[in-house]
């Protein structure tokens, strides 16, 4: 399909596995994907989501903090 791409392409572009970009398409994190069957199609120009996990480590030892 013109315009589309593939899970494994969108995943070598982006540094990532395929997996996540299938969780990412699932969660609709990726704008203007449509789902064909068992097949994601991702749009050309669609942008890589930026990532929201903590990285910083301040969640670390949330349970010892004194009150």
């Amino acid at each position: 399909m013109n315009g589309f791409l593939t899970v494994k392409e969108v995943a070598d572009k982006w540094g990532m596995t395929v997996r996540n970009v299938q969780n990412l398409c699932a969660a609709g994190k990726i704008e203007g994907v449509a789902k064909f069957g068992n097949a994601w199609a991702i749009p050309e120009d669609a942008e890589k989501p930026q990532d929201m996990r903590v990285i910083s480590g301040a969640y670390k030892n949330w349970r010892k903090k004194s009150q």
